[in-house]
């Protein structure tokens, strides 16, 4: 990294960077054809956009302000606004102190939010149809000389994508790979892996959605299921690696209320949230996606 411009020079290098233009492309192109809007929010915000353990502060002249981690709040303001359809491609800013291929302070977040869901599943088709839209432009674009320079070939997906609630999930790690992870909420690393191995394995796909997830792992304004507790949420993973978020909103103010108090929220710290739903906004949901985690998948890179 030290001599990147010379690093930049070998081809297997430049392909990463020519499958990125061809994904954004792709992406854009689908969603131009589904009457969505881009929009470009702010990244100078007045207060964290999501928490503030993994955010970094700044000086506005006299006043601290924080790099947006997220484009989520402004999605939201736009479903209220009547945009309907958004998405948005843009840097986004996490502090964490880690040092894995898996976190970056800054990266390339692929966000979009749509209204008039009827569940997490209208999201996650329209995810599906996106990303089956990216690969074959991938395939066509550049296939062969992918194949030339990584020995691999780009799979363009032929089957849905699988969708396991969060807790049959865990069975299937521990009934056939006799792992137990770490939390019992949430999945880690290796329960990643080892869920997309039987993907691959028993569904035929490289692509699998967790759906589902408990509370506990989820925020404040992610919609509960009133039979099981449960959010409506889900994870998209693909190739051992978790790169999608999404879920169904909650748009009703008093369960939002209620929800933000049992993270032990402050109501009045999010007071501007919640006038986004004073006046009624339609049922909505979306997603975020870490475009560079998928290159690195794409890649086998990691």
């Amino acid at each position: 990294l030290d001599n990147r411009f010379l690093d930049l020079r070998l081809e297997k290098n430049y392909l990463i960077f020519k499958a990125q233009t061809i994904a954004e492309m792709a992406m854009r192109e689908y969603w131009l054809s589904h009457n969505f809007i881009e929009i470009h929010t702010p990244k100078i915000l007045g207060t964290a956009s999501e928490s503030g353990a993994e955010v970094f502060k700044l000086d506005y002249f006299g006043r601290t302000v924080y790099l947006a981690q997220s484009p989520q709040f402004y999605k939201q303001m736009a479903m209220a606004a009547g945009f309907n359809n958004v998405f948005e491609i843009a840097p986004a800013f996490r502090a964490e102190n880690s040092h894995t291929a898996y976190h970056a302070t800054e990266f390339t977040s692929v966000d979009c939010e749509i209204s008039w869901i009827k569940s997490h599943h209208d999201v996650m088709d329209m995810e599906e149809a996106m990303l089956v839209n990216v690969m074959k432009a991938v395939a066509s674009e550049m296939g062969e000389e992918y194949t030339k320079n990584f020995k691999l070939e780009v799979k363009v997906p032929t089957v849905a994508f699988p969708r396991i609630p969060f807790h049959e999930a865990k069975q299937i790690i521990q009934s056939n790979y006799k792992y137990i992870g770490e939390k019992d909420y949430d999945f880690d690393r290796k329960e990643e892996e080892l869920i997309c191995m039987y993907a691959k394995k028993h569904l035929n796909s490289e692509f699998v959605f967790i759906i589902d997830y408990p509370f506990a792992a989820r925020p404040f304004y992610h919609m509960l299921d009133e039979t099981t507790g449960l959010t409506k949420s889900f994870d998209l993973l693909y190739k051992g690696i978790e790169i999608t978020t999404g879920a169904q909103r909650e748009h009703r103010i008093d369960f939002l209320k209620k929800q933000a108090e049992e993270k032990d929220l402050s109501l009045e710290s999010i007071d501007f949230y919640l006038n986004f739903f004073r006046y009624g906004i339609p049922p909505h949901g979306g997603f975020g996606f870490g475009l560079s985690r998928f290159l690195m998948r794409l890649f086998e890179a990691d």
